[in-house]
């Protein structure tokens, strides 16, 4: 009867203290899971960890235009993590979606490599893509950035880019066409924009 008295005790004071212990326990954040952070003037903080979120895609020497890019360079994009998951379940963007295009030089000789291109070491561009309902006009916003080390600058509404992603974006102004985990995913969802939808429309009709 005493050593089950004694065990009963100290369930009793472990229960209380359990809570107390919890608060104590360090709070792990998963890397670039979180929302993106402003500085005081608007500007978007730096977005440090964007390699370890999710790829999606690669271009080399795309151009949303007739004419060349005047050098060869690879585009890398990536997605945090939330919102790629929340994009397989539902095919749409939800807030706080963070979408990095990344800029690099391309390469043709180099080690053994006797044909094509390949990524080189220097960064020849940072752009971000992001959705923050209660901050921008239409939900979505651009911010350039000179190094991945500084803040990103917002890209004022009337830019070109928004103007392009409206009118060609497969879903909700992004480039899903280009991203082809994604695309199929959208297109069991039924997300696809009505712009893009006219778009592929008039393209098969030629």
């Amino acid at each position: 009867m005493r050593l089950r008295s004694r065990t009963a005790l100290a369930l009793s004071v472990l229960a209380a203290s359990l809570p107390f212990l919890i608060q104590l326990a360090p709070k792990v954040k998963a890397a670039g899971d979180g929302a993106p952070g402003y500085a005081a003037n608007g500007d978007l903080l730096p977005v440090r960890d964007y390699r370890e979120w999710i790829y999606l895609s690669s271009g080399i020497d795309m151009s949303y235009t007739p004419r060349p890019a005047g050098m060869t360079m690879f585009d890398n994009v990536f997605v945090n993590p939330a919102a790629y998951r929340s994009f397989v379940a539902t095919g749409t963007w939800p807030d706080q979606t963070v979408l990095v295009l990344e800029i690099r030089e391309a390469k043709s000789k180099g080690s053994i490599n006797q044909l094509g291109h390949y990524q080189g070491g220097q960064l020849m561009g940072l752009e971000v893509h992001m959705r923050d309902a209660k901050r921008f006009p239409g939900g979505w916003a651009f911010f350039d950035f000179d190094s991945p080390d500084k803040n990103g600058t917002l890209i004022p509404q009337g830019a070109p880019c928004y103007s392009c992603h409206a009118a060609h974006g497969a879903v909700d102004t992004t480039f899903v066409q280009f991203y082809p985990t994604l695309l199929p995913v959208a297109e069991e969802k039924k997300t696809f924009s009505d712009a893009y939808l006219k778009e592929q429309a008039s393209e098969r009709a030629k």
